[in-house]
């Protein structure tokens, strides 16, 4: 078992919603820019930021218009489900790079995703674009029927894209976009279009206890390796939340196979994970869903040896 260290809770300078907590709860996405950590939260409409070392609470960063409701039943039903978080390297108009939140497209509320230009000290710099998900979503769904993504990262020409196969007969599967038509439509301010996907193939990733594993979040190597995490959790569709009987880290080929799975010794729900090499290992950063707006997410850190190359 992969053992995890809390580093802190994701408390926040000040709520994103007056009357709301001061502290990220549904942590869905993390990658980590020199010295700052960012993180999408499934039930928000901004992005967190907080410092790597240390406990100071975070700030947070709008990258959707609009106001959510404080309820708990009305927020799900109008969040926008941005489920995974990535990097992008510089662009027109985000020389020092940029951070793409992704929606998972489970529900027709959940296809607006956002681009976020950052600074050279790693931290937002300048105001988000919404990113219309929809033709890509659509053409997934096609596929794979009943659609959420959970992870991206990019790796090489490809960004890819880690669906999550919800219930007994869903489907876990990585899609693999082209990058380069992704950075055209983006730069142009276009949707992404169905010609963006490049492929689709199916994964099955156990079980812990007599639920399936599936895919929560990704994070790139420099070598083309992604790491993921999973989560296993008893609900039939990607909408309701369910019991949490576990969670996993992996490693996924340059070719998108599987190469290593490990559960991990805490019964949390892993979403988040930003992974870098040091010395021969792999070193992770990982966020928690509490499922619990009362509750502020949890930061874990852990590390893998022995991985396969």
């Amino acid at each position: 078992m992969l053992h995890l260290t809390q580093r802190r809770t994701l408390t926040l300078r000040e709520p994103e919603t007056p009357g709301g907590p001061a502290h990220v709860s549904a942590a869905s996405g993390l990658v980590r820019v020199g010295s700052w950590l960012h993180v999408v939260a499934d039930d928000s409409l901004f992005l967190a930021t907080f410092p790597l070392e240390g406990e100071s609470p975070g700030d947070t960063w709008r990258v959707l218009p609009g106001q959510l409701p404080l309820e708990p039943r009305e927020r799900k039903a109008r969040k926008p489900d941005l489920e995974a978080l990535c990097l992008l390297a510089a662009m027109p108009g985000a020389p020092n790079g940029a951070l793409l939140a992704v929606p998972s497209g489970s529900a027709l509320t959940r296809h607006q995703g956002a681009l976020v230009p950052l600074g050279a000290d790693g931290r937002p710099d300048g105001a988000a674009r919404t990113v219309d998900w929809r033709p890509v979503h659509e053409q997934l769904a096609r596929e794979l029927g009943p659609l959420n993504i959970e992870g991206a990262a990019v790796s090489g020409a490809r960004l890819r894209l880690l669906h999550r196969g919800n219930g007994d007969g869903g489907t876990d599967a990585v899609v693999d976009l082209d990058a380069g038509r992704v950075l055209r439509a983006l730069e142009a301010g276009a949707p992404l279009g169905a010609d963006v996907v490049r492929t689709v193939r199916r994964w099955e990733l156990g079980k812990a206890g007599a639920v399936r594993l599936s895919f929560t979040d990704a994070s790139p190597l420099p070598d083309g390796r992604i790491v993921f995490t999973a989560a296993a959790e008893d609900t039939r569709d990607a909408y309701q939340d369910g019991a949490v009987l576990g969670s996993a880290v992996g490693v996924l080929a340059p070719d998108g196979s599987p190469l290593f799975l490990d559960g991990v010794d805490a019964k949390v729900k892993l979403e988040g994970v930003d992974a870098r090499v040091e010395r021969g290992r792999i070193h992770l950063l990982l966020v928690a869903d509490a499922d619990d707006p009362a509750r502020a997410a949890p930061l874990f850190e852990a590390v893998l040896a022995g991985v396969p190359g």
